[in-house]
């Protein structure tokens, strides 16, 4: 398995197969900011709509691969405000079902991670439905938590949820090669 961060172009490439990733989270049951059933032409636009972001330098895309097929992705969405110049929130960790269990996300996350501090973030946050498995990963990976909103969001099946809020803290790292 392999990860890469993709630019617009390879963004636009893979965008299939990131819209059937976002489709196969959500019909898992994951709060990702959709609600089941989410229809692949959504899911397909959504992603596109991502591209000027990346372009922009506002949104980094990590895709990993398992023979040429995407079955993960993480994103860091960059402030574009002189006063947050620091953090970086992770947004849409997601793992295929048939992916998990093999510490993809774990790893996908170490990426964003390691590539926030080589940019300079000494600052990274998040939100995730609590007692989420995401949850599990987060703790486990030495991330804070700030605490819980309670009826946050619609999980996949509409019914309100809390989030819970998590930051972690990063000592910037001088840029590799």
């Amino acid at each position: 398995m392999s990860a890469t961060r993709l630019d617009d172009a390879q963004l636009a490439d893979c965008v299939e197969e990131l819209a059937e990733l976002l489709v196969d989270t959500v019909d898992g049951g994951a709060s990702v900011g959709f609600l089941a059933p989410l229809d692949r032409a959504a899911a397909v636009a959504w992603w596109k709509e991502r591209a000027a972001a990346v372009t922009a330098g506002q949104l980094a895309v990590w895709a990993a691969f398992d023979d040429h097929r995407v079955v993960g992705t993480v994103s860091l969405a960059f402030p574009d405000k002189p006063n947050s110049r620091h953090r970086a929130e992770l947004v849409k960790l997601m793992v295929h079902r048939s992916a998990r269990g093999r510490g993809l996300g774990r790893t996908l996350l170490g990426l964003a991670e390691e590539a926030a501090a080589a940019a300079g973030i000494t600052l990274l946050h998040l939100d995730t439905e609590t007692d989420s498995p995401a949850e599990r990963l987060y703790d486990a990976a030495g991330w804070t938590r700030a605490g819980v909103i309670p009826d946050y969001a619609a999980d996949p099946g509409g019914e309100l949820r809390p989030t819970t809020l998590y930051y972690k803290r990063l000592t910037a790292t001088a840029p590799t090669g």
